[in-house]
């Protein structure tokens, strides 16, 4: 497979990428996790038709995660 022709914009986003990596790494993080198929669809399909987001379906489910189990709890278990 041939590489793409290179040019003075994809030059420009390669220098920024490699300038910033570092700081891109520390300011996020990413979950990688596989799901059935089925599951996987039927998410999906409900996220895109209320509008939601990813993200917020994650911050969501921790905040409703934290109310369930209280920070109480949490310090309980360590």
């Amino acid at each position: 497979m041939a590489k793409k022709e290179e040019t003075p914009l994809r030059r420009a986003r390669r220098n920024y990428e490699v300038r910033n990596k570092t700081e891109r790494e520390q300011a996020t993080k990413q979950y990688n996790t596989r799901l059935p198929r089925e599951l996987h669809d039927e998410i999906c399909a409900f996220l895109k038709k209320n509008r939601i987001t990813k993200v917020e379906l994650i911050v969501a489910g921790y905040q409703a995660l934290l109310d369930h189990y209280g920070p109480n709890k949490q310090q309980d278990k360590q």
